[in-house]
Order: C-alpha cells, then sequence, then structure tokens
C-alpha cells in the first residue's frame, strides 16, 4: 500500500530540501477480540492470525473425517489428505466465491505455503534421520537386483518416451512433459516406508524385501537424476562454465554437511550421559541447522529437500541423538505441517476448468506408461530372484506408490511455472488415484493375518520325548531373560532331549526407519543395541555353556516398532520350526511384591502373537524376585480341567519331571457331574494323556497325581489359591469351553483374556506370594 507522496504521512522533509519515499504494507496480523473491535473496524476474517487458525482447524477437521470414513474401505491417510485440498478449492468450494474469499483469501496462502513447506522440510530431513546408509552394504544380492533394475529399466525407457515424442508436443510444453516423466521415475523410500506402515506389513519378509529394494533404488534414482541433470546444464552451457559452478557449490554444500553438520551431531551425543536423551538446546541447535542447510541449498540451485535430507543421513540414527529428534519432532511435523503440503496442493486443483486437453491425455498417457513400466522393472526381476508370483505383484505394487513427495516436486514445478495449473492438477489427481490403488491391491493380495497359517503339528504334544525340543524365548528386559533361564533348567536338557533355544531380545525401533533382525551366532552387531542388549545374552549364553552338549541357543536381536514386533517373533518361530514361544508377562513385581510395571504395549504384544502365532505360545507370569524359603527341589503345579491348552500344558511339564529335580504335582479338578463338559473326542484326549501321566509317576517319584472335585468356579478358586502357597510354578491352559462346570462365574471377573479365567486369578496384581505361572496355549490350526 503505497503512502508516499507530499502529502501523505510516508513524506516528511529533510535538510537540503530531499525528500524521500517509501512503501509500507499494512498486514493485519491480531484481532482484538469480539468485544474488543469497535464499529467500522476490520472483521474477524481480516486478521491473518486468527485466518490462519480457522484454516488449519477447517483442514484438520475435514481430512480427519474423512479419514474416518475411508479407512473402513483400506485407503491410505494421503487420501483424505487430497479429497480435503480437493472440496476447499476451487473444485468445489471455489464455486462459492463469497465463501471460498472469506475463509481462503489469496492473499492467505502465503502462510499456509510457508506451513506446509517447513513441515516438508522437517518431514524429510526425519526420513533421513530413520534411514541407516549402512543397511545397503548389508542387504543381499536379492534387493539389490530388484533395486537397481527398478530404477534402471524405466530410465532406459524413459529416455526412449523422450526422444520419441518430444517431436509431437509443442515447443513450450517440453519441460512440463520430460519433469513428469522423471518425477514418475522416483522410488522415495519415505513413501514406500510409509505404506508399509499403513498396511501393517513391515516387518514381514515382503516388506523387508520392500524396504531394502526402496533404499537402494531411492540413492540409485537420486544419483542418476543429478547426473543426468548436471549432463544437461554441461550441455547446454559454453565451455561448462555453468556446470562447473553448479557442481562446485554442491559440493561445498556436502562438505558443510559432512564438515559441520556430522561432527555437530557426534558432539551432541559425546556431551549426552548414557541412557538419557538429548536435551532440549541440542534439538532446537539441530533444527536450527536445518534451516540453515536449506537456505544454502536453495542458494546453490538445488531442490530445497535434497539439504535437509542429506543433513539427516549424516545424523547417527537411533539414540540418543535420532530416536530423540524423532521422538521430539514426529508427532507435530507428520501429523500435522507434512501433511499439510498434501492438502494445500489439493487446493490447487482444478478439475472444472480444463482447457488443453489433448496435453492432459498426454500427461495421462505417460502416467500410464511410466507407471507399467515401473511395474514390469520390478515385477521381472523379483520373479527372476524367486520371489512367488502373488509376491512380486505386491512388491511390484509397493515399490510403485506415489506420495507427498512426488506431490512436493510437482508442487516445486508448479511454483517454477514448469507445470500450469491444468498438469498440476491431473498429476495430482494421479497420486490420489494410484495411492488409493496401490493400497488397495497390495492388501488384497498379502494377506498379514494368514503369513503363519500352521500347515503342520508344532507343539510339545506331538514332540516325542526322545526328539530335540524347540523352543523360542523372547525378553524385554534382563529380568525376563533370568527368568526364562530358570524355566529353561526346569526343561530338563540331556542326550537323550536335547533343547534348541532361540533367544530373541526384542528391542523398540527408536529414530530408525528400517527394522533390523541380528543374528548374534554370525557374529553381526547391532547399530544401537546397548549395554541391556549384552547382559541379556551374557544370561543365556551362561545357560548354554552350563548345559554344553544337550542344550544350544542361538540369541537374535529384533529391533523394530513396538507395534509391528509380534511379526518379529512370529516370523523366527516359523522360520526355525519352533514347538513353544515362551513370552514375558507384561507386569513385573519388585522383591516386595508389588506392581512395578504394567506395560499396555507389551500386552499387545502378546495378544497379537497368541493370535498368529504358527505354534503353541506360553506366558509367563514371573515372581521370581519375591522372597521364598530356600528348598532343594523346583515345585511344578499343573491344573487340569481338559483341552488342547491344558493337555500342552501337561505334556511340557511331565518333560520338565524328566528331571530328578523337579517335583510335578498334577491336579485334576473333575464337576460332579463326570459327564458334564468337554465333548467325548476331547474327553478320550484327555484320558489318554492322564493315563500315560500316572504310568509315569508310577515309575518316578517325583511326580503326584490326584484328582478333586468341584461344584462351581468359586470352589476351584479355592483350590487354586491353595496351589499358590505349595509350587514355584503353575502351568495352567489359557482356554476352555464356556460351559465347563469347574469354570463357572470365573469368566465374568476375567480381567486379562488372553490368560483365560485360571491365568487371570493366578496373575491378579495384588498376589504377593512367590509364584510363577505358565499360561499355555496349544498351536491354532488355522483353515487354508
Amino acid at each position: 500500500m503505497d503512502k508516499g507522496g507530499p502529502t501523505g504521512p510516508g513524506w516528511r522533509e529533510r535538510p537540503g530540501n530531499v525528500t524521500t519515499d517509501f512503501c509500507y504494507v499494512d498486514t493485519a496480523l491480531h484481532s482484538a477480540g469480539i468485544w474488543g473491535s469497535s464499529a467500522g473496524s476490520r472483521g474477524f476474517l481480516d486478521y491473518a492470525l486468527p485466518r490462519l487458525q480457522l484454516q488449519l482447524a477447517i483442514i484438520f477437521i475435514i481430512t480427519q473425517s474423512l479419514h474416518l470414513l475411508l479407512r473402513r474401505f483400506h485407503l491410505p491417510r494421503l487420501v483424505s489428505e487430497i479429497l480435503a485440498g480437493i472440496i476447499l478449492g476451487p473444485t468445489i468450494l471455489g464455486q462459492f466465491g463469497e465463501v471460498e474469499q472469506a475463509l481462503f483469501p489469496q492473499e492467505g496462502d502465503v502462510y499456509l505455503d510457508l506451513l506446509s513447506k517447513i513441515g516438508y522440510i522437517f518431514f524429510i530431513f526425519l526420513s533421513g534421520v530413520k534411514m541407516d546408509p549402512r543397511t545397503v552394504l548389508r542387504t543381499g544380492i536379492k534387493a539389490w537386483t530388484i533395486g537397481v533394475l527398478a530404477v534402471t529399466l524405466p530410465l532406459g525407457g524413459s529416455l526412449i518416451m523422450t526422444v520419441v515424442q518430444q517431436t509431437e508436443i509443442h515447443k513450450y510444453r517440453i519441460p512440463a512433459y520430460k519433469n513428469t516423466i522423471s518425477i514418475q521415475n522416483l522410488f522415495p523410500f519415505p513413501v514406500i516406508a510409509s505404506m508399509l506402515v499403513d498396511l501393517k506389513i513391515m516387518n514381514s519378509e515382503l516388506g523387508r524385501l520392500a524396504l531394502a529394494s526402496a533404499l537402494i533404488s531411492d540413492l540409485v534414482s537420486n544419483l542418476a537424476s543429478t547426473a543426468i541433470t548436471y549432463g544437461r546444464v554441461g550441455i547446454m552451457s559454453f565451455a561448462n562454465v555453468i556446470m562447473i559452478h553448479s557442481t562446485f557449490l554442491t559440493v561445498c554444500l556436502i562438505l558443510f554437511i559432512l564438515c559441520v553438520g556430522r561432527p555437530l551431531s557426534l558432539w551432541i551425543i559425546s556431551k549426552t550421559p548414557e541412557g538419557k536423551p538429548v536435551s532440549r538446546f541440542h534439538v532446537i541447535l539441530m533444527s536450527f541447522l536445518v534451516l540453515v542447510v536449506v537456505l544454502l541449498t536453495d542458494n546453490v540451485g538445488l531442490n530445497y529437500q535434497y539439504g535437509p535430507f542429506l543433513l539427516g543421513l549424516a545424523v547417527p540414527d537411533g539414540p540418543p541423538l535420532g530416536s530423540t529428534m524423532v521422538d521430539r519432532l514426529e508427532t507435530l511435523v507428520s501429523g500435522l505441517l507434512a501433511p499439510l503440503l498434501v492438502t494445500y496442493c489439493g487446493m490447487n486443483v482444478n478439475l472444472v476448468e480444463l482447457f488443453d486437453l489433448q496435453f492432459v491425455s498426454i500427461v495421462w498417457t505417460v502416467v500410464g506408461l511410466c507407471l507399467v513400466m515401473k511395474l514390469l522393472s520390478v515385477f521381472v526381476p523379483a520373479v527372476i530372484c524367486r520371489v512367488p508370483v502373488k509376491d512380486a505383484v505386491a512388491l511390484a505394487f509397493i515399490m510403485s506408490a506415489q506420495g507427498v513427495v512426488q506431490m512436493s516436486f510437482y508442487y516445486y514445478n508448479y511454483v517454477n511455472q514448469t507445470f500450469d495449473g491444468e498438469t498440476f492438477s491431473m498429476l495430482t489427481t494421479s497420486v490420489l488415484i494410484q495411492s488409493a490403488a496401490s493400497s488397495l491391491i497390495v492388501k488384497s493380495l498379502y494377506d498379514y493375518s494368514r503369513m503363519y497359517t500352521g500347515y503342520q503339528k508344532r507343539d510339545i504334544q506331538h514332540t516325542p520325548t526322545n526328539s530335540e525340543l524347540r523352543m523360542l524365548v523372547c525378553a524385554h528386559r534382563v529380568d525376563d531373560a533370568v527368568a526364562i533361564r530358570r524355566v529353561l533348567e526346569a526343561s530338563f536338557p540331556s542326550k537323550e532331549s536335547p533343547l534348541a533355544v532361540y533367544a530373541l531380545h526384542l528391542v523398540e525401533l527408536a529414530g530408525r526407519a528400517h527394522p533390523q533382525l541380528i543374528d548374534h551366532q554370525l557374529g553381526q552387531k547391532s547399530s544401537g543395541g546397548g549395554s541391556r542388549t549384552q547382559k541379556m545374552i551374557e544370561v543365556l549364553s551362561a545357560f548354554e555353556q552350563q548345559y554344553t552338549g544337550v542344550a544350544s541357543v542361538q540369541q537374535f536381536t529384533a529391533m523394530s516398532l513396538m507395534k509391528f514386533m509380534h511379526h518379529d517373533i512370529c516370523t523366527v518361530a516359523f522360520n526355525k520350526l519352533a514347538s513353544l514361544i515362551i513370552l514375558p508377562f507384561h507386569r513385573k513385581w519388585n522383591h516386595q511384591g508389588k506392581v512395578i510395571m504394567d506395560s499396555s504395549t507389551l500386552r499387545s504384544i502378546n495378544c497379537e502373537v497368541l493370535e498368529l502365532a504358527p505354534c503353541s505360545v506360553a506366558v509367563l507370569v514371573d515372581r521370581h524376585k519375591v522372597r521364598r524359603s530356600a528348598s532343594a527341589a523346583y515345585n511344578v503345579g499343573v491344573a487340569f480341567f481338559g483341552g488342547a491348552d491344558d493337555r500342552e500344558a501337561l505334556a511340557y511339564a511331565r518333560r520338565m519331571a524328566l528331571s530328578p529335580d523337579v517335583s510335578l504335582t498334577v491336579v485334576r479338578l473333575v464337576p460332579w457331574d463326570i459327564y458334564a463338559g468337554d465333548s467325548q473326542w476331547d474327553a478320550v484326549l484327555d484320558a489318554e494323556i492322564l493315563k500315560d501321566t500316572r504310568m509315569q509317576g508310577a515309575h518316578q517319584d517325583n511326580i503326584v497325581y490326584r484328582e478333586e472335585r468341584v461344584k462351581d468356579g468359586a470352589e476351584t478358586a479355592l483350590l487354586i489359591h491353595a496351589m499358590e502357597e505349595a509350587f514355584d510354578l503353575i502351568m495352567v491352559g489359557r482356554r476352555h469351553k464356556e460351559d465347563t462346570p469347574q469354570l463357572l462365574g470365573l469368566s465374568e471377573w476375567n480381567d486379562l483374556p488372553e490368560l483365560g479365567p485360571v491365568g487371570d486369578m493366578l496373575a491378579a496384581p495384588d498376589l504377593t506370594v512367590p509364584v510363577s505361572v505358565l499360561v499355555v496355549q496349544h498351536q491354532n490350526i488355522k483353515s487354508i
């Protein structure tokens, strides 16, 4: 608003009759409020800050509402974000001119644009932090083959398309045509990782292959696009001056990141005490460095997202710095600011006004051809690498997914006027369609709930006593490893009945995007394991040394997101042909019998494993810290009601009873009506295993069998509580038929359904007796 001139308030006289004119913009930021406004003043929406807050609220409400609706159809959040933008843009809201001008005036776009770019800058930075470039060196030949060919084959096809169709396109459309092809051939790692998280298959075999291939493809495609760009600049420039200048500035940027960003990150890590997160000041310092790198990148002449991504790669992933940066910034960036870029791009989409339909058809042809080339370039190498055809198709659609990274490149070209409004609208719509289609196709092709379907019997009942018993034991803490060792010692490994133990140490993935499964038997080392994992390894290594020749222990560390940790457990059990998985209970007690930990996250992991496991599962409720008077024998009790789970618990207990140091007592709780309860076939199986137990007890002094008649759940509870004082370990089955008379009334008070009524009673938090509990579930045989 120009206020200059001899009569304006911006004019004043200076000595020597020299005048100066200047301009200033009258921007209203803060509203005085409803009660503070005076007559004739601006309206509420004329102030920038209240209007921005209202815009963000509208965008958030519409996006969340659409996502709540569309996620029922397994559509990703990106679809809801783009649709929200289209609704608020000229396509729908723009048809109501006054409403659009009031809510989203043109002069207010600068604030949404700025916020969305800041969010995307930090999103790309965090994506770089989560990536571990060293993973590329550890991936197998399969991922390298798929990752490299996925880039090179479409690149060759794109060059042919550029040469063939370039003569048929108008001169001023050629830059848009070339940029469309180059962006279509990107394989952004953040987009693919986000899709795998949404589909809940990140820790599956397919997910791991997709992550490794995507990481390689992303690095190769970025190197190829950079080389092609510099080549074009060198061809067009005289004496290659521009290319040399650009290359020099790019090298300077990389050196700045390596010589300033990397040392600063290592200095912050050295100043942070072990086991502690980095301080708030250091987080702010790294965030400031991100903005400095963006400024340098833009002045170098590169796309502003490359600098933060390279800086993120230079920051060591995992704790303390990488995990803290992700923990502090992830919610704000990934939850609000980064999706804002997608919605803002959607707000610039106009599907109503289309003029050059010929070029629109060319754009869709390019999108279709590039998609076909990408699908084939992933599918064919995957099949050659002996990936099943169904999984190869799913992998092709995962690798061809589009998301926020492509959207940012489209918007960058739109702002620079390489793309006009029509081209930008069509390309944004193609992202919407491809994202929705890829998720639906992969979801239909790859059902993660059936990954561990049991094709054979993997349980203790059908494992001969004189053969090797394979067990997978899981530990989150050192206490878990100590408790599991006590159970393994009671399992009595011997030459006639050896024990193969696979120990899985579960570590939460913090500040990383790529889950790891580390096999310590092969000498692999975790890039962020820590002393806690080492202590757990030492506990179980000591057990192996104690039982040399009769027990073998192979130890793994799984670093994964907590919500996908059950996949690591089930995958290792499936691959190692385990008969039993032992999981630690989510509650922990101290020496006084008081609960010191009750983790809903660990409980969720246990529930998922119980649902998906390919073999039998046992949950160990450990109270070994509670003091008990010393006893020579390890007293084990089995509460037997009948059914597959109880038979599995008894089969394990009978194996323990082979040890002379274990005293086993089997208590069968019989209803007053002997014909009530389990089916006839279950009754036959129960009678058979109880008969074998009595015969074993006739030859061994450490086995006691007795029967107790009970009328209902109340009498059962009295007997169970009486057993608590007599045993070190009580073993029970998890599931029983609902009409079991002995448990009548107990299910109504069941707080933990994953333990069953008896296990729930023995795992009560207020129980202070020093008894541990093993709740056993027999293998789920799913229908094929």
